[in-house]
Formats: structure tokens, sequence, C-alpha cells
């Protein structure tokens, strides 16, 4: 590459990390041609760019964008994710991805909101439930505390009419 290649590779990857809304490196050794393919297309159905990056022009990108991170971990071949629509889903699609390869794809570091994310912590968010999931849960969980309250407040009278039903017998015999 000619340094002015160099130069506005790592203007553009800085401004990738810039607009993403998180970023998480794996090393991608053993990962078939055709796997990577099919990963790209899971990725970018879930709102996030992979890609192929140069350590040290990636190392450059974090600088100008106020990460300082050593050198070592970024050993070997590194896939980058840019999650730009949403946090979770590119990064647990590329954990369940790495589940059916049998241990391929292993993480190396992350990035979200101005921190530094190591391996276990992106595992973690790899675990959390998506956007969506979690807004169906709250849509159900709110929904379903009125019918609670009226089925509440219904059995106390409905008990009480069973009282008074009990008297009203008990006088008539």
């Amino acid at each position: 590459m000619v340094k002015q290649d160099k130069i506005f590779a790592v203007e553009d990857i800085a401004a990738k990390i810039k607009d993403a809304k998180a970023v998480a490196l794996a090393d991608f050794r053993g990962i078939t041609v055709s796997q990577a393919t099919q990963l790209r297309g899971k990725i970018k159905s879930s709102g996030g760019q992979l890609q192929v990056i140069k350590n040290t022009l990636f190392l450059r990108a974090l600088r100008n964008n106020n990460y300082k991170i050593e050198r070592e971990k970024l050993d070997g071949p590194t896939i980058v994710l840019f999650a730009n629509d949403d946090e979770v889903t590119p990064i647990k699609t590329l954990a369940l991805f790495a589940k059916t390869t049998e241990g391929l794809l292993p993480w190396k570091i992350g990035f979200m909101d101005g921190r530094i994310l190591s391996a276990e912590e992106l595992g973690k968010f790899a675990g959390i439930s998506s956007r969506i999931d979690l807004q169906a849960k709250l849509v159900g969980l709110l929904f379903s505390q009125p019918s609670r309250l009226v089925y509440a407040l219904s059995y106390n009278l409905q008990k009480l009419v069973i009282v008074l039903n009990g008297v009203k017998v008990k006088k008539q015999a």
C-alpha cells in the first residue's frame, strides 16, 4: 500500500469507529472463505459491518479516536465488527456464529461509548437479549399489570358475593 492510501484507509477506519455504536475485534484464524462470506451476510442483516483490517492501520485509527491499547492485544489476523444500528445484535450474531464454528472467532477486545471492553465483557454483551426482545418483554410486562390489578380487585368482590350468598342460604334454611 502506498503511504497516501494508508492515510486514507486510517481516516476511513477512524470515521467508522467514530460512527459505530460498538466495535468488536475477533481473531479469525481457521475461518474458510465461505464461512466468512456467510458471516458477513448475517452481520449485515443484523445492522453491522464486518471488515478485515491490518492491525497497524487499526491502531492508528484508534489513536485518532483517543483509544489507547497495547499492540499485543491485536496479535494475529483480526476481523473488526462495526455495530452501526444496535450495539448488541451484531455482537450476538458473531457470538452465535462462533459457537457453530466450534471455538473459532475468539474475542480480542471491543469499544463502546468511549470505553475499552475486554473479551469477557464482549461475551456478556453477546448474552444480552436483543433490543426488540427486551421491548417485547417490557410491553408484555406493562400489559399484564392492569389485568392483574383487575383480577385482584374482582377476586375480593367475588369472595364477598360468595360469603353473602352463603349467609343468604343459611338464613333461608
